[in-house]
């Protein structure tokens, strides 16, 4: 897979931030479908941090592996912050990781309302005994440039998370 040279950077200081701290990171991903997780990876000496991936595309996925509530991803669907952010504080919990994010929403063509159009992608971050962090885009172009934007953020959330953490004892 090829990732741009912005993402291998951002990919390469979480990398290096989490080896440094002694923290191990996780991933939880829909719309993205584990390129995160594959970006993360790309970078050598990564098994040393990170811990495993979570691709759940499908709502039950969402429920079964990350403990997303079924009420949530009804009332609120899944391409909202509250489901970003549940996303992001199941995978920390269920993988026993340090930090975690997430990334869902809608790469399209299809898919879009008036509402959540095509390219609204809502990630989050969590670390252990912190704050979850949120951001939501409005990516443009076709289905492969919402996804490669949408890494850049979401790693751009985990580095902030990772340079912000203190150092495991």
């Amino acid at each position: 897979m090829y990732f741009s040279r912005s993402s291998l950077e951002l990919a390469q200081g979480i990398i290096k931030a989490a080896q440094d701290k002694g923290l191990t990171l996780t991933t939880a991903e829909s719309c993205t479908g584990g390129l995160i997780a594959a970006c993360l990876t790309e970078v050598a000496g990564a098994s040393t941090v990170f811990m495993r991936g979570f691709v759940t595309y499908a709502n039950v996925a969402k429920t079964d592996q990350l403990g997303v509530p079924e009420d949530m991803l009804a009332e609120m669907g899944a391409a909202s912050e509250e489901v970003a952010r549940a996303m992001a504080e199941g995978a920390l919990e269920r993988a026993g990781a340090d930090i975690a994010v997430s990334a869902t929403g809608i790469a399209g063509p299809g898919g879009g309302t008036p509402t959540k159009p095509v390219g609204l992608v809502h990630m989050a971050a969590v670390r252990r005994g912190g704050d979850t962090l949120h951001r939501a885009d409005q990516f443009a172009g076709d289905r492969q440039a919402v996804r490669g934007q949408a890494v850049d953020a979401a790693l751009a959330l985990l580095l902030r998370q990772a340079e912000t953490a203190p150092a495991r004892d």
